[in-house]
């Protein structure tokens, strides 16, 4: 076997499901899960009609894996409607089965593990993938953490230059999974020019930008490069997805755009791994890139969710309304003395309400873990569920505001 596959560390619902196999949740309550971050809001109409008509036809060929042109149109006039960028359809867009396959199969196409001191960087808290691919492309991951008194920005100059001098791959998370923050053109412009003299490739995973709460909405790496005049989006690859954005996380549709050089090298490893996308889900990908009516819709669904539900919390809990995506990362009491598992497995056994710990989601580096002491809850389902569970978490905060000695009950 694969001797990097021993370096993987558990996913975070593994450790979830392990935290809370010794309780038993309250009987009396009807189980809410804020853990998992899936879209619950309704798939469009259109989008099923467009899939089912698909069906008839779309099921007699294999597909190419660079997409049919219809698809790779739809993605760049749909930059083009969002960003005001106009890229060449048949050179720098790729269809993917989703942001966390391509951000995975990407990472093994720019990674040279003979290179001495292969390197990725990644952002700490983080999304799971960029430690999983970083480990089995032969790399070592770097983690950088977010810092709360900057609205949880990642201290890119806590990061030495000999270990930028040896990156093969920067991570970006914008808006960011699970603190919900968004770089600003500062943020990239420091790091385009890191990546000038370094050489390395930087992923711009993007799949929240669709969800924010600010009237202006949230840079993309590609505008920001074209704001700084790098047009031919040099070393930069944007992973976007229509899961969050149009409630389909089962269609697993996606696209990345960028340097036409790394896209050409990518279209021929995703040759030789098999991953083009079915026809069917083709076409109703195009459909849902061209619709931009159901993502106001859904956005607005998500601004009404948070302004109900995050006053709520935040009269118990250090947490506020974040820049975008569907997430609040908030700190738990100072009374559980950043506990933050303690605290979601005694929140679950007396209100039946999962949340995860923000630990899980972060690795400890350089002394500290900057997701302990944090929660992530995922306000996902409809706005009364996710107000029912704002509701039993305060109850719970205001019975408990302070660890509880092991084996006590919650209740």
């Amino acid at each position: 076997m694969n001797p990097l596959l021993a370096k993987l560390q558990p996913y975070p619902f593994e450790r979830l499901k392990h935290l809370f196999s010794s309780v038993t949740p309250n009987p009396a309550l009807k189980p809410i899960s804020l853990g998992i971050g899936e879209p619950k809001h309704a798939t469009p109409t259109f989008i099923q009609d467009a899939l089912k008509a698909a069906v008839a036809t779309g099921l007699s060929a294999y597909p190419a894996t660079a997409g049919e042109p219809a698809l790779r149109k739809a993605c760049t006039a749909w930059l083009h409607t969002r960003y005001q960028l106009t890229l060449d359809p048949a050179t720098q867009v790729l269809p993917v089965n989703g942001s966390r396959e391509a951000l995975f199969a990407l990472t093994q196409t720019v990674i040279d593990p003979t290179r001495p001191g292969a390197t990725v960087v990644s952002p700490n808290p983080f999304y799971q993938i960029y430690e999983g691919a970083a480990l089995l492309s032969g790399a070592t991951p770097y983690y950088v953490p977010s810092d709360p008194a900057r609205n949880f920005a990642n201290d890119w100059d806590s990061v030495p230059a000999e270990v930028w001098a040896r990156t093969q791959l920067l991570f970006v998370c914008s808006p960011g999974n699970p603190t919900g923050a968004v770089m600003p053109l500062s943020e990239w412009e420091k790091l385009f020019a890191l990546s000038d003299q370094h050489g390395f490739v930087i992923a711009s995973d993007e799949c929240y930008s669709e969800i924010y709460f600010r009237e202006e909405a949230p840079l993309s790496g590609l505008e920001a490069a074209h704001q700084l005049g790098r047009t031919d989006f040099k070393r930069l690859i944007a992973f976007t997805s229509l899961s969050k954005r149009s409630n389909v996380p089962g269609l697993r549709s996606g696209f990345v755009a960028g340097d036409a050089a790394i896209i050409k090298q990518f279209l021929l490893y995703r040759t030789y791994h098999g991953s083009a996308m079915s026809p069917v889900v083709q076409t109703a990908s195009v459909a849902a890139w061209g619709d931009e009516a159901h993502v106001v819709d859904n956005r607005n669904q998500y601004r009404t969710k948070f302004a109900q539900v995050t006053p709520v919390l935040a009269e118990v809990l250090d947490v506020k309304l974040p820049d975008a995506s569907f997430y609040l990362w908030a700190g738990v009491p100072a009374g559980w003395q950043g506990d933050d598992a303690a605290f979601a497995k005694a929140l679950y056994e007396a209100e039946s309400v999962t949340v995860l710990p923000g630990s899980y989601l972060a690795r400890d580096f350089n002394g500290s873990n900057p997701g302990q002491g944090r929660i992530r809850m995922a306000l996902v389902a409809e706005t009364a569920e996710c107000l029912e569970a704002a509701e039993r978490i305060a109850h719970f905060v205001r019975a408990h505001p302070a660890k509880m000695d092991p084996g006590s009950s919650p209740g």
